[in-house]
């Protein structure tokens, strides 16, 4: 899509978008691949949340369209596009967004969260098909997604987590950064794939590793304090206030995990250990919240305290705005690969309008992308 505005600074979405394969016969093709993965990506950013939408959107704009690519035969129906949207291979669409990340991103990002949401609506009780989850990786310093990976369940999140952890280090692009996942991803398996990508790891402990959380608890309810780095905060929000004091220690070398050799290290590259003891007052009403952290960063007490409240930036950044402004939760797909395939367009969309100028809302923005074409030829071929 360079072609509409100044001299390319990077690949269009049609130049990305030609790398997935098209299985069709090409003698009858009306309505190439690019073309349409291009309507359905530009009319999500304009605020058109279903394929009748899309279709409507589409025709409206068609002359905008052709100026971005030929359309020879106008834009398909609903139908048409969602049996197209059906059969492309999700494997394939999220290589392909992942590689526009990059193009996007093409240095290294500070920190990654880590974090599944499920698209409530996409099960089918009939077909016995559970809701579609997604695991997705967030860049929490630029508020861009980077990449997802579709599972069965949460449950099945930490097996996907390795995976996705891959297809993100391809070429390195995981060297130097911080990647924080909740107590989930608190696995031997998760830690050393993070830290053979050439990143970092902060992970909360939970239940699921009953064992470690109650060493760390132990730990830090005898160690002398010159081990201790502590920090305090207090912040009032949403009508409570919130008192958090953070403890951290490097002294690690007592947590041995003996799981296939003795001292062997419980986690891969283990640095530091950590406790958030959080106080929340509301309404004359007390309650009390520890969590504690193992990470194999460095880290002083500050900038763990950062660390962790940033991890929270995937769920008002990513799972909210899906939720609320681009209405995924409300999404009935149910079929083929048409649930996974649009998830990723929303994703698409979302890193569009978040890099742009314009409102500040992301509503607002989608509003303007719906009536201003020339705004929307803003979006696409901003120099980023």
């Amino acid at each position: 899509m360079d072609e509409i505005g100044g001299p390319p600074r990077r690949k269009g979405l049609l130049d990305h978008f030609a790398t997935i394969t098209d299985t069709r016969q090409p003698c009858k093709v009306m309505y190439p691949l690019g073309e349409v993965l291009a309507l359905v990506v530009c009319a999500t950013i304009s605020a058109c949340d279903d394929y009748d939408d899309i279709v409507l959107w589409g025709n409206a704009h068609l002359s905008f369209r052709r100026r971005l690519a030929p359309y020879h035969w106008g834009v398909p129906c609903a139908d048409w596009l969602r049996v197209v949207m059906n059969r492309v291979d999700p494997d394939l669409f999220s290589a392909c967004f992942r590689a526009f990340v990059a193009d996007m991103l093409p240095g290294s990002v500070d920190q990654i969260a880590i974090d599944g949401k499920t698209s409530r609506r996409s099960h089918d009780r009939g077909r016995g098909q559970a809701a579609l989850h997604l695991v997705s990786a967030y860049a929490t310093t630029h508020n861009l997604v980077l990449g997802q990976i579709p599972v069965p369940d949460k449950t099945n999140e930490i097996g996907a987590i390795p995976v996705l952890l891959r297809q993100l280090g391809e070429k390195g692009r995981l060297k130097g950064a911080l990647v924080t996942i909740d107590a989930i991803g608190c696995t031997p398996g998760v830690t050393e794939a993070i830290v053979e990508a050439g990143a970092d790891y902060l992970i909360a402990t939970k239940d699921n590793q009953p064992t470690v959380h109650a060493e760390i608890e132990r730990y830090f309810a005898d160690a002398p304090a010159r081990e201790i780095d502590t920090m305090s905060s207090v912040g009032k929000a949403h009508g409570r206030i919130e008192t958090r004091r953070c403890r951290l220690s490097t002294v690690v070398d007592w947590m041995s995990g003996h799981r296939r050799y003795p001292g062997e290290p419980r986690f891969k590259g283990l640095a530091a250990i950590a406790v958030i003891d959080t106080t929340s007052e509301s309404n004359g009403h007390t309650a009390v919240e520890r969590r504690c952290f193992v990470s194999s960063a460095k880290l002083d007490a500050r900038r763990f305290a950062t660390a962790v409240r940033n991890h929270w930036r995937i769920e008002n950044g990513l799972h909210w705005v899906l939720d609320v402004t681009f209405k995924e939760d409300q999404s009935r797909l149910r079929k083929g690969h048409g649930a996974k395939n649009m998830a990723i367009v929303r994703h698409f969309a979302l890193n569009l309008v978040r890099t742009a100028q314009g409102p500040k809302s992301i509503k607002g923005r989608r509003k303007l992308a719906g009536w201003d074409t020339a705004y929307l030829q803003s979006i696409l071929t901003q120099a980023r």
